[in-house]
């Protein structure tokens, strides 16, 4: 038996601009097609937000295909927190089902409102960093366009915070 698992995590800006990526096993070495995955899912922001009053959590943005589902979060300030979810994830070990009972299942959506929000306190302490500009990661439109890991943020602790929260929600304990 397998549960779901987070395979992506992304932090999106005001203006659309990746802020940070997290991928998780197996997924390592797809940023590519993780990117464009986030970046399809700003489209639904902006549709969402042009037809209804928007609530934080959006819920399923994306289904994707069997495999992968994209789910949404906004914050007040306007930065997007993003979750790709592997429906199918990894095997579960015999010992840790017997434990448990049954795993999670693809069949309904996941409670992802504790990820989010521990996301979100994650990126609150960033911001309360005096050390961090958060103005540093707004593209500015110039001659020169800049790196785009300049624009990433690279706050070590930040990055291992977000770290564990992916992977203390794929396996399957209390995240806090």
């Amino acid at each position: 038996m397998s549960g779901p698992k987070i395979a992506c995590i992304g932090i999106i800006g005001k203006a659309d601009n990746p802020l940070h990526i997290s991928l998780f096993p197996p997924y390592l070495n797809s940023t590519i097609e993780f990117s464009f995955l986030l970046n399809s899912c700003l489209d639904i922001f902006e549709i969402r937000l042009k037809q209804t009053s928007v609530d934080q959590d959006l819920g399923l943005l994306h289904a994707v295909d069997e495999k992968l589902a994209a789910y949404g979060w906004l914050t007040t300030t306007g930065v997007k927190l993003l979750v790709i979810i592997d429906l199918i994830g990894l095997p579960v070990p015999s010992s840790i089902e017997k434990q448990k009972g049954s795993p999670k299942t693809g069949s309904k959506d996941p409670d992802l409102k504790p990820v989010f929000r521990a996301l979100q306190t994650a990126y609150i302490r960033l911001l309360q960093n005096p050390f961090y500009f958060p103005d540093d990661h707004i593209p500015t439109f110039k001659a020169a366009a800049p790196a785009s890991n300049s624009l990433q943020i690279t706050d070590h602790k930040f990055i291992a915070e977000v770290k564990h929260i992916g992977e203390a929600w794929g396996l399957d304990t209390p995240m806090f």
